[in-house]
């Protein structure tokens, strides 16, 4: 079973998953992913390759677990997390342990084998998001989780080891120290000013206009003043939201608009670069954080961490915020129009 350790100096906790290191690719430095269907186990027929589907939108006539859907969520078969047992603490002399409790999922996005998500009709990358709310709130449910992470990896750089379009969700038994940090830091800069910070991060991007990439009604997405890594993007719905699983069919049809036209610009001006997104929520609450804003980080990986880095927590970004936006506004992102829905039937968002 997986372990959580605590890292008696700085509080962070780290999983060690020794069946990870079974996973294809997992043992190669820089692993070339592979690009035939004829063997991914995340392709329409191939089913079986995958442990029992959790959630699918599939055509009614269709069988759970054989082809006819669009969107698959199934436990990931090399877990980080187990979700079978209890959650157990214990202490090893002076180090802090816990049982690997938790779960571990992957979100098949498409059935088709050769399509990025910055490629997907409008429609498929709603069901994408909808599928993402509909797994955060079953997983809500269970009390021996405290937050759910959702991420992309996109490419090997990025960490992924199957060229098929998916991405993962994560249940942990903790808050994760980086989610802390943000919550901590927007909880002092409220009590000090009776204000979200990410609020007015959007007022003052908006104000500014130099790093804004996209945006709409909804939802914006822009370079932070602060980035850390070139061509980093955060997605900030304008309203105030503390959890994404609140997010509504209105709200998934803006930010899939969002989403789409930020990936574009980064395969466009970029040359379909590698890169990592995570959806960071308020941990789970009974009720709203006046002080915390749901968003998006999306980082493509573009630069290497060195020893600077690692020694000091500071990074070293080549190209500034506004000439980045410059570059991405300057790219054809096409119009929403465009996107005749691949689907064929309703969808789960209507």
């Amino acid at each position: 079973m997986p372990e959580l350790r605590k890292d008696p100096v700085i509080g962070r906790w780290v999983i060690i998953a020794s069946e990870r290191s079974n996973r294809p690719g997992a043992e190669v430095l820089n692993p070339t992913l592979p690009v035939g269907a004829d063997t991914c186990p995340f392709c329409e027929s191939h089913e079986l390759a995958t442990p029992p589907e959790i959630l699918a939108f599939r055509h009614d006539s269709t069988l759970p677990n054989k082809s006819g859907w669009w969107v698959r969520v199934v436990p990931n078969k090399f877990p980080a997390m187990q979700i079978e047992g209890q959650l157990v603490r214990m202490g090893q002399g002076m180090f802090d342990m816990m049982s690997g409790i938790g779960a571990h999922e992957v979100v098949i996005e498409t059935p088709s084998h050769e399509m990025d998500m910055a490629d997907m009709p409008l429609g498929q990358i709603e069901e994408v998001l909808w599928a993402y709310r509909e797994r955060m709130i079953d997983l809500h449910r269970d009390h021996r989780f405290r937050y759910v992470l959702i991420f992309k990896n996109h490419g090997p750089r990025a960490g992924a080891t199957l060229a098929h379009s998916h991405s993962q969700i994560i249940a942990l038994p903790i808050v994760p120290k980086r989610v802390l940090e943000e919550v901590e830091g927007a909880r002092n800069y409220y009590e000090y000013k009776e204000r979200c910070v990410f609020c007015d991060v959007i007022r003052q991007e908006e104000r500014d206009n130099m790093r804004i990439v996209s945006e709409n009604e909804l939802f914006i997405a822009f370079h932070p003043f602060a980035s850390r890594f070139p061509y980093e993007t955060w997605i900030l719905p304008r309203q105030h939201e503390s959890f994404f699983c609140d997010i509504q069919m209105v709200e998934v049809k803006s930010l899939a608009q969002v989403l789409k036209r930020l990936l574009t610009r980064l395969k466009t001006a970029l040359g379909n670069p590698d890169y990592n997104f995570v959806i960071h929520t308020a941990p789970f609450a009974d009720e709203d954080l006046p002080y915390f804003h749901w968003h998006i980080e999306l980082i493509p990986q573009m630069s290497t961490q060195a020893g600077f880095e690692w020694g000091t927590g500071f990074y070293i970004n080549s190209i500034s915020p506004e000439d980045a936006a410059r570059r991405m506004r300057g790219v054809d992102a096409g119009s929403d129009d465009d996107e005749q829905d691949a689907l064929t039937g309703e969808g789960a968002t209507g």
